[in-house]
């Protein structure tokens, strides 16, 4: 499988806090490949480098071949444009309705004129099973799950190919939690998506993931497939994974 993201040797510090030391990992077109650990080792601060928005000390980052360490603002700016993120909290702006903030990121980098832009806000909107009618409210007047629905809408609307999820279930319900689930694998299969995750829910883990890397003690301690992990020895491994099971 091509690689769409490669990880060698990264070193994160903060102040004097060492955060990744020597980290390393690959992320193949078309998984769903999850960032796990416990609180505090990085994987969010991972995903902030790998979308340019955290710098890193050493090592390097490649995404889409290219070297995020060696690279102009020019072609930064063009990158970004080829991956949408979806941040915890959703990062919709308060003071405009659904539809300005998903064609937001249209009317900044396209030439598109408005009747295409509504077309496509539409269209993100159905994808991610909101209504039209809903295009008109504003976050404040929309529960949790729609303001992830919106804010997903949003990530997709420059028609990326590479999608990051900083843990997409986070305040959701049980319920709300598993539709969101079963989205992310409709939306992977429909648009052939490549995506990233960071979760700490243990059920999103078992039932949308490809492949993922456990973070801890600032490196990867396990990259591979869930089936694979429980012949690992590791006892750290065992007891963060013993809970999906209880």
């Amino acid at each position: 499988m091509q690689a769409i993201i490669e990880v060698r040797d990264l070193k994160t510090v903060f102040d004097t806090n060492v955060v990744h030391n020597g980290l390393n990992l690959t992320i193949n077109e078309g998984e769903i490949y999850g960032l796990l650990g416990p609180s505090g080792c990085g994987k969010s601060t991972l995903l902030r480098e790998m979308v340019m928005l955290q710098k890193f000390e050493g090592g390097d980052i490649k995404i889409f071949g290219k070297s995020l360490k060696r690279m102009s603002h020019k072609e930064s700016q063009a990158l970004c444009r080829r991956w949408g993120v979806l941040f915890q909290a959703g990062a919709l702006f308060t003071s405009l309705n659904l539809y300005d903030n998903i064609a937001l990121p249209l009317k900044e980098y396209t030439d598109l004129s408005e009747n295409m832009i509504q077309d496509i806000v539409k269209f993100k909107l159905d994808i991610v099973g909101l209504k039209q009618d809903d295009a008109f409210l504003y976050p404040s007047q929309i529960s949790g799950g729609m303001k992830k629905k919106a804010s997903l809408a949003r990530a997709l609307s420059m028609d990326p190919k590479l999608l990051f999820l900083d843990e997409p279930t986070s305040g959701l319900d049980p319920i709300s939690a598993r539709e969101f689930d079963r989205l992310i694998l409709k939306l992977r299969s429909l648009l052939g998506l490549s995506i990233v995750m960071v979760s700490h829910d243990l059920r999103s883990i078992y039932d949308t993931l490809d492949r993922l890397a456990v973070i801890d003690n600032k490196k990867i301690v396990y990259e591979g497939t869930l089936d694979m992990i429980h012949q690992e020895k590791s006892e750290f491994i065992q007891t963060f994974f013993k809970a999906a099971h209880e």
